[in-house]
């Protein structure tokens, strides 16, 4: 990432899951004990999602872990559902598409942009098994050729 951007987190699983359409940034409502707990990058997203509830949009099963200096008051449930802050045009635009079928929002990353914690979350259409198997035949053969031209450079 450019500067400024700190890579906390990825959700390496969603590229594998998903194919990836249109991708958006949206800040995300914490308590001070969770901004501290990313810092440290303590998140996962593998089981994360995107729910609209009310016209708003919400992050869904991402795991923060307590911040262990947090006095009683300063601990939240670490599954919590996490309010994104998005524009009304991208809200809009992201339930239309939700509502269509096969299509969900996963989160990507989450990284901190200037200070403030940002997640990545992209529209998503899940894949099909033959979809997953022709990319790891794919990630295989470039691997096998990557090993080729590196034994053909050392004779």
């Amino acid at each position: 990432m450019s500067d400024g951007i700190k890579l906390i987190a990825r959700n390496r699983k969603a590229s594998f899951n998903y194919d990836l359409e249109d991708r958006f940034e949206a800040g995300l409502v914490l308590t001070g004990s969770e901004i501290k707990s990313i810092r440290a990058n303590r998140i996962s997203l593998q089981e994360g999602y995107v729910e609209e509830r009310g016209g708003e949009m919400w992050l869904i099963d991402v795991h923060i872990t307590p911040y262990e200096q947090a006095g009683i008051y300063g601990k939240v449930d670490a599954v919590r559902p996490r309010k994104l802050l998005l524009h009304k045009k991208e809200i809009a635009e992201l339930t239309t598409r939700m509502r269509e079928r096969g299509y969900t929002v996963v989160p990507v990353s989450v990284y901190l942009k200037g200070g403030r914690a940002k997640v990545e979350i992209a529209l998503a259409k899940g894949k099909k098994q033959y979809d997953k198997r022709a990319d790891i035949a794919k990630r295989e053969s470039d691997r096998d050729i990557r090993k080729a031209l590196k034994e053909r450079s050392y004779e």
